[in-house]
């Protein structure tokens, strides 16, 4: 079976997190995927370690590795007149171009939007930003940490205003890579209906203020500010971590029916019958009162014993895994979420699989993440060069190959 996205190909641009993570997922779904990287360096994050992972005699950060599968790489400077030309030859016959540069910089090159799609009027060309391509920000670099703060996901998070956390994981980029890769899909659709590429502008922080979700819409609706309120729900009650006996577990009480059947696991059908509890509604109202009560109850018990007993009634629960407890999860397991997949020369790389299942086009991981300029030959001929060319372009520094891809003996 092929994937869904089969005989499209992406143009890579793009460094670090959101801009890969959109461009990985195309590749997962069966798009082929040319990765430009700068010449010396190539991406930010091959940088980004430890820890790293020693693949065919080169090192590879976990963080590279996380968001670069299913592409090739191509080490090309944009900055010179034959690498710009060069990304213009390889535009011509894209399907897909995605790139993070700050807003203009791509057009002192001839590699902005209007520049590519005079030569191709079918190209989707997605910039991913900071700020966006308008507005007073417009300007300014941005990073997920930087724009969490700005965008009010950290006004919501952790235990106190006055301590404002981070979530754990950089989601303002991965969001702005889902987003990103729905609105091509989206765009790629358009095309076959009108046969016109377009421009795709997503920013960190129009993500970051479209996933305040619930807490935005309290806000706009009820004109109540959020504030950080631990594991707690400033909706839903209760829906929070509680300590057992032996370490903490979560409660996640989504109806009324899920709360009676809390109280008579913990033997307080009592609660379940005062009138201040009835509804959600009054347990959020009267919450200071309620959760002490289940907190007492909940700390005499074993949390094993507890989840099973909250299982069997239907409650939903669960534990507090750390990662490697994640990854021996039984269910995890079963569901194949890692997959090895075997480099070139034989060596092997652990990658956390895409998550859907799709029945008909699955996603498949084909290729470990690239070295640096791994595939530049290969892609160049494949565009129509012949060595001689390869040669003269590796000497004006236009390209960087390694050493055995830079021309047939």
């Amino acid at each position: 079976m092929t994937g869904a996205l089969d005989g499209i190909r992406v143009l890579d641009l793009s460094r670090v997190l959101a801009g890969p993570w959109a461009t990985q997922i195309l590749g997962d779904l069966g798009a082929e995927v040319i990765k430009v990287e700068r010449p010396g360096a190539g991406d930010d994050t091959r940088a980004w370690g430890p820890p790293s992972a020693e693949l065919g005699g080169e090192q590879f950060s976990a963080y590279y590795l996380t968001c670069n599968r299913n592409k090739q790489s191509i080490a090309i400077d944009i900055a010179l007149p034959e690498g710009a030309a060069l990304i213009r030859r390889m535009a011509r016959e894209a399907d897909i171009l995605v790139e993070n540069f700050k807003t203009g910089d791509l057009a002192r090159y001839g590699l902005d939007y209007d520049s590519l799609r005079a030569i191709n009027p079918r190209l989707i060309y997605c910039s991913v930003t900071g700020f966006g391509q308008t507005g007073p920000y417009a300007g300014r670099g941005g990073y997920d940490f930087l724009v969490q703060g700005m965008g009010g996901l950290m006004s919501v998070t952790g235990k106190s205003a006055d301590d404002p956390v981070k979530v754990g994981v950089p989601v303002i980029d991965i969001f702005t890579g889902l987003y990103a890769t729905i609105a091509i899909q989206a765009a790629l659709h358009h095309r076959e209906r009108s046969g016109e590429g377009q421009h795709i502008d997503c920013a960190l922080l129009d993500t970051s203020v479209a996933i305040l979700a619930n807490q935005g819409m309290n806000w706009l609706v009820g004109g109540v500010t959020p504030r950080p309120m631990g594991n707690s729900h400033p909706n839903v009650v209760p829906y929070r971590t509680f300590a057992a006996a032996d370490g903490h577990i979560i409660v996640a009480v989504g109806n009324d029916k899920q709360f009676g059947a809390l109280c008579r696991v913990l033997g307080r059908t009592d609660l379940a019958e005062h009138p201040d509890y009835l509804t959600n509604e009054l347990r959020n109202r009267n919450r200071a009162m309620l959760e002490p009560e289940l907190e007492c109850e909940i700390s005499s018990w074993n949390s094993a014993e507890l989840l099973a007993a909250m299982d069997a009634a239907g409650v939903p629960g669960g534990p507090i895994n750390r990662i490697q407890a994640v990854f021996a999860d039984p269910q995890v397991q079963a569901r194949g979420m890692v997959v090895p997949v075997a480099t070139p020369d034989g060596h092997g790389t652990p990658q956390v699989r895409f998550p859907a299942i799709m029945s008909s086009s699955p996603a498949t991981i084909r290729r470990a993440p690239p070295a640096l300029g791994a595939d530049g030959a290969a892609i160049l001929r494949d565009l129509g060069l012949d060595d001689t060319e390869i040669q003269l372009l590796t000497k004006a520094g236009a390209i960087c190959l390694p050493e055995a891809n830079q021309g047939r003996k």
